[in-house]
């Protein structure tokens, strides 16, 4: 097996002090600044309901129209708490397939990892298998029940190197486990998938993100995870570290011998180890987010096919704090460097979309530029597209609700100045320096965690592919279908007839 070698470098510690010393204020500053954006009272036609202010290069009005690809009523059974996706052709017919997750679990009462303790959510990994020529999936489950208690995210990737997409999957209840496609037409007919939950993961936290990527470039690929150690994190939780690490094989991937955990790092609540070769050389670097520390880090690879090597660069972020769940990244100002795309924020200021500038030198601080808020909602899933087909970045965004998950009734916490499901576009005016908000949707439960961009239509613009939870029984895919026109049209068409209330902007 390759050999591995860590070396660390962090902040200056007078670099870090005025970092601390400056984000609050530089940071209260950027969001009064993005607050013009942001109505100032609220209307009496709900979002969705609201004729789309949205244009393209080309003075077309943009507006979505949702379609439901999986739900409960698909499926059959209470299908709910849908959380991560990713798409790819797993079957081999062309095209691009779904599989998707979904928890299962509205109640999250599990905390402090107990060795004892026996997952009781059900879970489920489901694949859509698009049909030819046609708007129309076949959903299959792929997994459920004790293989995957509580399942967050999920990736695809060849392992075995037959040319097949297999899949993995982060239980946030328990482990990581890896399923191998049994062929092309086998997976379609919904035959078993040989899997593996991997041994050292088994029992031994939670997973909340999962990635496959070949770190060093010999053609095989790796897992990397990082496990937040509870599903509900307490005190006693944040106090310790648990790791990010990457599992490598060497033979079988099915055998469990096969499998070697290298630890990366150690830190509070790790909730992200995603891919990503942020310094542009070529291979995988590894980002890091925190949400104990509320902090980034990244680790450059320095690896080659005679083993594994990593540096680790503290993210230090003047103009706010930031604990990465979801990352995204473009070169939002055109200087040929990376910039980081997520949420930042504090306890007391709302959450922010904002894009962190990479700096020149790799232990510099990056500075943290306000794209714009959709406050009270939380800024949570996250993708890059060019929406309005002028050639820049623009930024689609999905929110947390914070109410009841099986219930819409009225109460403190599904009022219009509380956290609701909403989901939104920032339009980039130019360069990164101007940003201008479209709202498309808000209802009083909703939580959109993952986007996939695609044209799912072949039209000629994006579409998304997105997850709902949050929202029994409206839980489940769906695809929004970028709809343009030359006269005026409501922000979003729902797919059912019955849904959960769209609701107004906030009263200030």
């Amino acid at each position: 097996m390759p050999t591995s070698r860590f070396t660390a470098a962090r902040l200056h510690p007078v670099i870090k002090a005025l970092i601390r010393i400056l984000w609050v204020s530089s940071l209260a500053a950027t969001i009064a600044g993005c607050s013009e954006q942001t109505p100032k009272t609220s209307t009496a036609t709900p979002v969705g309901n609201s004729p789309s202010a949205a244009k393209t290069a080309n003075g077309e009005t943009i507006a979505w129209r949702e379609h439901i690809i999986d739900d409960a009523e698909l499926a059959g059974f209470a299908l709910s708490g849908s959380d991560g996706l990713v798409v790819g052709d797993i079957d081999g017919d062309g095209w691009e397939d779904i599989v998707s997750v979904h928890e299962s679990d509205s109640e999250y009462d599990s905390s402090t990892f107990d060795p004892d303790y026996v997952p009781d959510a059900e879970g489920h990994v489901r694949i859509a298998f698009r049909q030819a020529d046609s708007f129309s999936w076949e959903n299959i489950t792929l997994a459920e029940g004790s293989d995957v208690p509580a399942p967050e995210d999920v990736d695809i990737a060849d392992v075995n190197g037959d040319g097949l997409l297999d899949v993995v999957v982060a239980a946030e209840l328990s482990h990581l486990i890896y399923l191998q496609n049994p062929g092309q037409s086998l997976a379609r007919q919904g035959a078993a998938w040989p899997r593996l939950i991997l041994p050292m993961t088994q029992g031994n936290g939670s997973y909340i993100r999962v990635f496959f990527g070949d770190l060093n470039n010999d053609g095989q690929v790796e897992i990397i995870a990082a496990n937040k150690g509870a599903q509900r994190p307490g005190p006693q939780d944040y106090a310790r570290a648990t790791p990010v690490s990457f599992y490598s094989f060497d033979g079988d991937p099915l055998a469990p011998n096969s499998w070697k955990e290298t630890v990366l790092g150690m830190y509070s609540i790790p909730q992200n180890s995603q891919t990503f070769d942020l310094d542009s050389d070529g291979d995988l670097d590894i980002l890091v987010g925190t949400r104990g520390e509320s902090r980034l880090a990244w680790f450059e690879n320095r690896s080659d096919e005679q083993g594994f090597e990593f540096v680790e660069h503290a993210i230090g972020i003047v103009g706010g704090v930031a604990s990465g769940f979801n990352l995204e990244y473009d070169d939002v100002n055109g200087d040929g460097r990376i910039d980081i795309i997520t949420a930042v924020g504090t306890a007391t200021l709302p959450s922010t979309l904002a894009w962190l500038e990479q700096p020149e030198h790799k232990d510099s601080p990056w500075l943290s530029h306000a794209i714009g808020t959709i406050a009270p909602d939380t800024v949570t899933g996250i993708a890059l597209a060019d929406i309005d087909g002028d050639g820049d970045g623009d930024y689609f965004v999905g929110s947390y609700s914070s109410g009841p998950r099986e219930v819409d009734g009225e109460s403190s916490e599904t009022g219009i100045d509380n956290a609701l499901g909403r989901l939104a576009w920032f339009e980039n005016l130019g360069a990164g320096a101007d940003w201008k908000r479209h709202d498309v949707s808000r209802r009083k439960r909703g939580m959109f965690d993952k986007f996939v961009v695609r044209d799912v239509d072949v039209d000629g613009d994006i579409d998304i592919y997105g997850t709902r939870g949050n929202s029994f029984p409206y839980d489940g895919v769906f695809w929004l279908e970028q709809r343009r026109s030359q006269s005026e049209q409501p922000s979003f068409i729902p797919a059912r007839e019955h849904e959960s209330p769209e609701m107004v902007l906030p009263s200030h």
